[in-house]
């Protein structure tokens, strides 16, 4: 059964991606109840009703429960236990067992692993005792990454040795962690998809994507791959939703090494590599987070123009003053999304900006640009 406009959507997460989702979901006539314990929740501010509170908070999940028509989430982290709690109330989608999948890097290893998806080397250290084998297994160089709660880097040390890996294991205080062989890297590239709640899935056009300091920096649309193996991207990320029953917007990031397709991580949510849709496609992946939750036919997905989007990082502002913004804005094919957060720091995801131009080129050398004119802060 459809979920109508008129009916509540709650979110569990408050940040950008939940924020982008109300803007969305409101224009289309949906009120939104947000659940996130952060009192300046970039996307509390904008939505029906922001609830203050932790994920686990029983007051809250009762009064998610009888205001929601259907809820989702905006990051992996929301505990499986509430989405459990509340799917005896509402539906909940994406369903709580393929988020608890996706949120722990082990079991998201073991499902691809199962199931036959392609993933560079790794072990599982659950302990120091696994140390030496997880070495026998995984050769250097190789990355140490936390199992759960890591995410832009964070969580992640780089392993040369075997004292290297003591050493990480030691940062990471002993919390269960994957053990990954670092592979020769020709391209990291990602598919924004979504599954509806009838199993039809549609994707985008595939991402292809460039890491500063482990956070994304840009995403320049179509990324410049064969038709191949766009295809196998395709039908690799459609035969893991449908193995994890997915319902909702999901991103799977892979690795391309010496020609070969590798998993690297499934996101059960919308994605930074997708955020070119707000400008670039018929659908966004944010109304198609919408379409999908609330059981309507899926959105047309088809590209409008070549495109590049650049993460706007805190490290822009500098002694506290914002970028050039007229410098970005003077540019006519150039959009400017912020994410209404009070504070700039290191590393913080502030925003970003789309490109479009009718070829991809002239995208990067014009993103490229604005870039550089955006370390002169404003006067």
């Amino acid at each position: 059964m459809m979920v109508l406009p008129g009916s509540t959507i709650g979110m569990l997460g408050g940040g950008q991606l939940g924020r982008m989702f109300t803007i969305a979901a409101r224009s289309m006539g949906y009120e939104v109840i947000v659940l996130d314990p952060d009192p300046e929740s970039p996307a509390g501010k904008l939505a029906t009703d922001h609830v203050c509170a932790e994920y686990t908070d029983q007051t809250a999940l009762d009064y998610i429960s009888r205001t929601c028509d259907v809820v989702t989430t905006e990051f992996e982290n929301v505990p499986a236990s509430t989405l459990e709690a509340l799917a005896n109330s509402c539906p909940v989608r994406p369903g709580a067992q393929s988020v608890l999948i996706t949120q722990d890097r082990i079991h998201e290893k073991a499902f691809l692993q199962d199931n036959g998806f392609p993933t560079a080397p790794f072990a599982i250290i659950r302990n120091e005792s696994d140390l030496e084998p997880g070495l026998h297994t995984v050769k250097t160089p190789a990355i140490l990454k936390v199992s759960r709660f890591g995410y832009d880097g964070k969580g992640q040390y780089a392993v040369d040795s075997a004292s290297d890996l003591k050493t990480a294991w030691q940062a990471l205080q002993g919390n269960e962690s994957v053990l990954e062989q670092r592979v020769p890297l020709d391209m990291e590239v990602s598919v924004v998809l979504a599954r509806g709640t009838d199993g039809q899935t549609v994707t985008y056009p595939v991402a292809e994507n460039i890491h500063q300091n482990g956070i994304l920096d840009v995403s320049m649309v179509p990324a410049r791959i064969n038709s191949s193996v766009s295809e196998q991207v395709n039908e690799m990320a459609t035969r893991i939703a449908s193995e994890l029953d997915y319902i909702g917007v999901m991103a799977v990031e892979f690795f391309i090494s010496n020609g070969q397709l590798l998993v690297n991580e499934i996101a059960p949510r919308p994605h930074n590599s997708g955020h070119y849709t707000l400008d670039a496609s018929v659908t966004s992946q944010f109304e198609q987070q919408v379409r999908a939750v609330c059981g309507l036919p899926l959105g047309d997905t088809h590209l409008l123009s070549p495109v590049v989007m650049v993460n706007l990082i805190g490290d822009l502002w500098q002694e506290n003053k914002p970028p050039a913004w007229g410098a970005l804005l003077s540019h006519v094919n150039a959009k400017l999304h912020l994410y209404g957060k009070r504070e700039a720091r290191p590393g913080r995801k502030m925003g970003h900006y789309n490109v479009l131009a009718p070829e991809l080129q002239d995208a990067l050398e014009l993103a490229a640009e604005i870039k550089t004119q955006l370390g002169h802060s404003q006067r």
